[in-house]
């Protein structure tokens, strides 16, 4: 359960009829973007009103006409998705600058700059999407908005969504301490082990990551690390 200081209002209104409950944000934007979520664990309370702050609850007849089925989580759900939802603009505010944050990680992460193959700072990327006056929605999944988003800043910045294949030769023992940074930016395409001990990679990385990558690879090599970027 969630305190009621926490919670906001989710409304929803159908044949003459007002149902209410009290939830957690948090949830709110998790169940928008299709999670499933245990509804019980994030309300205040059980129970749908006709008026949550006033506290006079729903008719069990009235539930049953208008959803279908008198299951508070599965009510509840309905309201959420198809219903009002009434944050303070304090939590607005906070779940608007969450969301953006997001938005512009995930286009640093794989976006460049066609016209010199380099990445876009997540600064230059809050730059541009200020300049084409971009509305960031609560509550859209990340991944609708990142394309919606792209469409904006193409007439700002020359900008595309890429991967970049990099060939990296470390020894065995820099293999070991790379590993996990490896696969945590990418995906090996292939590999083998030298004669002398050395392991050779192809790594698929998000375009944005590139030099994040290098400086990795060079912080646990000590700067031993070869690469190559292949076309």
């Amino acid at each position: 359960m969630v305190d009621i200081e926490d919670a906001i209002v989710a409304r929803y209104e159908s044949h003459g009829e007002t149902f209410e409950i009290l939830i957690d944000p948090k949830v709110v934007k998790s169940l928008k973007e299709g999670k499933d979520v245990n509804l019980f664990d994030h309300m205040v309370v059980d129970e749908i009103f006709k008026n949550a702050h006033k506290g006079p609850r729903a008719a069990e007849e009235d539930i049953k006409k208008v959803f279908g089925t008198t299951e508070v989580q599965e009510v509840a759900k309905v309201i959420v998705l198809k219903g009002e939802v009434h944050l303070t603009a304090e939590q607005r505010k906070e779940m608007l600058a969450n969301k953006k944050a997001r938005i512009i990680s995930e286009i640093a992460r794989n976006a460049i700059n066609p016209q010199t193959g380099g990445p876009h700072t997540p600064q230059r990327i809050e730059m541009a999407m200020e300049e084409a006056k971009v509305h960031v929605d609560a509550f859209k999944p990340v991944e609708q908005q990142v394309k919606e988003v792209l469409d904006k800043l193409r007439p700002i910045i020359p900008i595309r969504f890429d991967k970049l294949r990099i060939a990296v030769k470390l020894t065995g023992d820099e293999y070991g301490r790379c590993y996990d940074d490896i696969v945590h930016f990418g995906k090996i395409q292939r590999e083998e082990w030298q004669p002398n001990g050395s392991w050779i990679g192809v790594v698929e990385i998000p375009a944005g990551m590139r030099d994040d990558f290098y400086a990795k690879l060079n912080e646990k090599t000590k700067g031993n690390a070869e690469t190559k970027q292949l076309k």
